[in-house]
């Protein structure tokens, strides 16, 4: 079968490549503390909310991951249990819980991640603005196309 695009195709195998490597590193990361993928996703999720200034209830973690309330209940217990996660009444509505990242669990991101993430910083300075604008629309483009494809 021909491709239609073989540009394109190269880049869908290399961030395919890319994409591997990086699950390999969390289920290692995962392994070496104890926790399941879904806990590194669910840490990945709430320190993504705090960077982007939002609060992240059970609810809305359990929607993001897909997980219905018992394992939601579960997936919370076990990373507070470890330390890696903390529950707090919301002061606005104290119905509501919020979850937050303890310090430990972005020390133990950090010592892990932190060698390949400097890695990947040092590689962006080695493109011009506009170079970085155009990986920067990939993969922004790459991201909706695969959130389309699972929704």
């Amino acid at each position: 079968m021909e491709e239609p695009d073989g540009a394109g195709m190269a880049l869908v195998h290399l961030l395919r490549a890319v994409t591997v490597e990086f699950d390999l590193l969390g289920a290692e990361f995962a392994a070496r503390h104890g926790l399941h993928p879904t806990d590194l996703r669910a840490l990945i999720h709430l320190l993504d909310a705090a960077r982007a200034g939002e609060s992240t209830t059970p609810g809305r973690l359990g929607e993001a991951l897909r997980l219905n309330s018992a394992g939601t209940t579960a997936l919370v217990d076990r990373l507070e249990r470890l330390g890696l996660v903390r529950r707090t009444r919301d002061d606005r509505d104290r119905r509501r819980v919020l979850l937050s990242v303890e310090d430990r669990a972005v020390e133990l991101g950090r010592s892990f991640f932190g060698p390949l993430i400097g890695g990947l910083v040092t590689a962006a300075g080695e493109f011009d603005g506009a170079e970085l604008a155009a990986v920067r629309r990939y993969l922004a483009a790459a991201l909706a196309a695969a959130r389309a494809q699972r929704t």
